[in-house]
């Protein structure tokens, strides 16, 4: 299909190496852009990211010896152009927590995930400034956070939900004109009672700690 996604699924044995090569903070953002942008040669993405095009290309090079990132068709022949190999990069969360250096690793990606969430909303808010958005935009976009009391059952039902009307309606907008990059950030941190609530029920979660909301 046209529109599946290409995953890689990486183990914390079998590919160790690759993952302490994506704990570099540029080499995460440098594929993310790549992922989002499309593809693009070391000059532009040193332009993109503030860096010189010798540091860009350096880690470019390390992101492809782990299998990240590929060369792509050349505009021409004077510099080369790079590609990501994969739309997603994924991982078994229990097998990632069950040492040391592999819960460093989802630590470090988490936060890095958080910057360049900082970093995208900075530049949709450009947009919005810039009237490049259409205002049936505006009401449906944002963040939002909530406070649910779920099982472990509950909470994988919730993200299968989810990844299934993704999908499904990823593929029905894929040709639609008006379509734009969306960015979506999974997140669900279950939290264990501190202090006085662990002697006490907390009952059912309501409105988030921001006061930032979704449309409905």
């Amino acid at each position: 299909m046209a529109n599946e996604e290409r995953v890689r699924v990486l183990d914390p044995e079998r590919d160790a190496a690759a993952l302490k090569a994506l704990t570099h903070p540029l080499r995460n953002r440098l594929l993310g852009l790549l992922r989002l942008e499309g593809p693009a040669t070391a000059t532009e993405l040193a332009r993109r990211t503030g860096q010189s095009s010798a540091a860009t290309s350096y880690h470019l090079r390390v992101l492809a010896r782990y299998g990240f990132v590929a060369e792509a068709a050349h505009r021409d022949g004077r510099e080369r152009r790079w590609r990501s190999v994969h739309d997603v990069t994924s991982w078994n969360n229990a097998a990632m927590s069950a040492t040391p250096d592999s819960r460093a690793f989802l630590s470090a990606t988490r936060r890095q995930q958080l910057d360049e969430l900082a970093r995208l909303q900075a530049r949709y808010e450009e947009d919005v400034a810039a009237g490049r958005l259409a205002p049936e935009w505006l009401e449906v976009s944002g963040i939002s956070d909530l406070f649910l009391r779920l099982t472990p059952e509950s909470l994988a039902e919730l993200w299968r939900t989810f990844h299934d009307k993704r999908r499904e309606l990823a593929a029905r907008d894929a040709d639609d004109p008006r379509a734009r990059t969306v960015v979506v950030l999974r997140a669900a941190l279950p939290l264990t009672p501190r202090g006085e609530e662990a002697q006490e029920e907390t009952g059912a979660g309501g409105a988030g700690a921001c006061a930032a909301g979704e449309g409905e």
